[in-house]
């Protein structure tokens, strides 16, 4: 069985791009962002998700393939919270910003792979923005992002502690990610050209927050109940509350 789980991280590590080439793109100086927002009037959008319908019970993940993985997992695909919350919904300013452009962040965004799963399950950032993966685990993992807009690419870590980069190019909603070695790992990323999404927690909140007043669609997306848009307009400093509701197919 050693020999075995020897053979097939060797072959992860060739199969996953074990070379550090690319690994730290160029991303030069960002453009400043256009017409800039005017804090004294910036307004909010703030909602919840919510289910309808009985969530199925998270099902317990195998992980007996690999001896290092020793915590036990469950399925993420719909996690209910309490009084029918929906979490891990990605929400973002679809349209109604104009010709507008914004800054990617220097920060890097972490994508974790801890206890044999990515941390976090979906998450948002912008267009050129770094995203920065990061192994916790005694164990090999690789990255493989599978974008239909973007440069799909497939990073293997074999060492607790390795740190790789990647980036987008173009908006994308939602950039799937799966490991090849642990098939039970699986990630979700919104890809946006501006600040303006969120996703939502345990209690299916979200926020948008600091957007120009105007009149906006914005979309909510769940990794299987499918999307669902809505118009919303926002005075100067207001704050506005639109709920999505997913039905359980």
């Amino acid at each position: 069985m050693r020999v075995l789980w020897m053979v097939l991280l060797l072959a992860a590590v060739s199969a996953c791009g074990g070379s550090q080439e690319g690994k730290e793109p160029a991303t030069g100086a960002a453009p400043p962002a256009s017409a800039p927002i005017d804090p004294a009037t910036a307004a909010n959008v703030t909602g919840k998700i919510m289910l309808d319908g009985t969530a199925p019970a998270p099902q317990p993940i195998k992980t007996a393939s690999d001896p290092n993985c020793t915590q036990a997992l469950s399925t993420e695909t719909i996690l209910a919270g309490s009084g029918g919350t929906l979490q891990n919904v990605f929400v973002y300013v679809k349209d109604g910003l104009g010709n507008r452009v914004f800054a990617a962040p220097a920060t890097p965004v972490v994508l974790d792979q801890h206890n044999c799963q990515y941390r976090p399950h979906v998450f948002g950032m912008q267009v050129g923005q770094p995203l920065e993966i990061l192994n916790s685990d005694a164990t090999l993992h690789n990255i493989h992002a599978h974008p239909e807009a973007n440069q799909e690419f497939n990073r293997g870590q074999a060492i607790q502690g390795m740190r790789d980069r990647a980036v987008f190019s173009t908006m994308e909603i939602m950039v799937p990610f799966k490991c090849d070695v642990h098939n039970w790992m699986n990630a979700y990323v919104g890809v946006v050209n501006h600040p303006f999404f969120s996703v939502s927690g345990a209690d299916g909140t979200f926020q948008l927050t600091g957007l120009p007043p105007g009149t906006y669609t914005v979309e909510a997306v769940h990794e299987k109940l499918g999307r669902q848009t809505q118009t919303v307009t926002v005075g100067e400093k207001e704050t506005k509350d639109v709920a999505f509701t997913f039905k359980v197919v």
